[in-house]
């Protein structure tokens, strides 16, 4: 155990999910005490570990968040719940915004609460500044201009923790994501194209390729993350005490068709394209400039192509039950 950590406590809520799972299991692996709050919606029991203390729970249940943070008495809470479809908010804005919106306050407001000494909050980067230029890069100085109802969620959370800083004294620090992408993103789900393609390719199935622009280009420009990026960029929000808002990405945009392409050199197949329109509340581009998180000692250290390969064998022993 790392001696420095014996005395932190972290709540990571949708801790059964994608990235929390990564998430707790390097928390505990630094020493960390860890409690995870989910309501496996979305994620999965068998991500939980033994050493972690479990809440059963669905943020958008205020007293179910509550005593979860009164009982734990967590020194950090990373938010990582949330309903991460562009597409679903699009089809359901209400839905959207009570679990992100309403969810995050019922967080905020227990945390404030309970006393906690930061709240890490992972917002995005992929969808909160809108289109981004041909050559440029989003920095958090940009002006927010989401397109889907999820980038207008993700935004008014940011705002909440905001004034909760002002009038609670309630430290917290925001990271943007980008597109994060690796092992246990979900497969059947409307995001994650890594995952999606990885699962299709390997099993055979053809692939849909959403067009930027018309049916058979290339594809939307994306700023691709590995997970392990971005627990480490959480683990540093903490551990430095970060405050303010924060990109999590390469900087490098990668269309969706040379994202196929790379799943496809990893899995060792080609697949059968099926070229489709543009989806509802899809950017055409997003990139993101993480300058002010690599000037506090954060940088991605896995590249695109690498992430993918590790990414694919991944599904390759799930899908094989090893």
């Amino acid at each position: 155990m790392a001696n420095g950590y014996r005395g932190m406590r972290a709540l990571v809520t949708g801790g059964a999910g994608f990235i929390g799972s990564h998430l707790v299991e390097t928390l505990l692996a630094r020493g960390w005490q860890v409690a995870v709050l989910d309501n496996f919606a979305t994620g999965r029991r068998e991500n939980v570990p033994e050493d972690a203390v479990l809440f059963e729970a669905d943020v958008r249940d205020q007293d179910a968040v509550a005593r979860a943070v009164a009982d734990f008495r967590p020194t950090h809470i990373f938010h990582q719940a949330a309903q991460a479809s562009v597409k679903v908010s699009v089809d359901d804005p209400a839905l959207d915004a009570a679990i992100n919106v309403m969810g995050g306050l019922s967080v905020l407001e227990a945390a404030r609460r309970s006393g906690v000494r930061r709240v890490v909050v992972a917002s995005t980067g992929g969808a909160i500044y809108g289109e981004v230029p041909e050559g440029q890069r989003a920095s958090e100085e940009w002006p927010l201009r989401p397109k889907s109802p999820y980038g207008v969620a993700k935004a008014a959370l940011e705002q909440y923790l905001e004034a909760y800083r002002q009038n609670f004294g309630l430290a917290g620090t925001v990271l943007r994501y980008a597109n994060v992408y690796g092992p246990r993103q979900d497969p059947l789900g409307e995001a994650g194209v890594v995952a999606i393609f990885a699962n299709r390719v390997l099993g055979g199935r053809p692939v849909t390729l959403f067009a930027r622009r018309e049916p058979g280009d290339e594809g939307c420009v994306r700023d691709y993350v590995w997970v392990g990026d971005v627990v480490a960029a959480n683990l540093l929000a903490a551990e430095r005490e970060l405050d303010g808002c924060f990109n999590v990405g390469t900087g490098v945009g990668s269309t969706t068709r040379q994202v196929l392409a790379a799943i496809e050199a990893a899995a060792g197949a080609r697949a059968r394209v099926e070229p489709a329109p543009p989806r509802p509340g899809d950017l055409e581009r997003s990139v993101v400039d993480a300058s002010r998180l690599a000037a506090c000692g954060w940088s991605p250290r896995v590249g695109l192509e690498e992430g993918i390969r590790r990414t694919v064998e991944w599904f390759r022993r799930t899908q094989n039950g090893n």
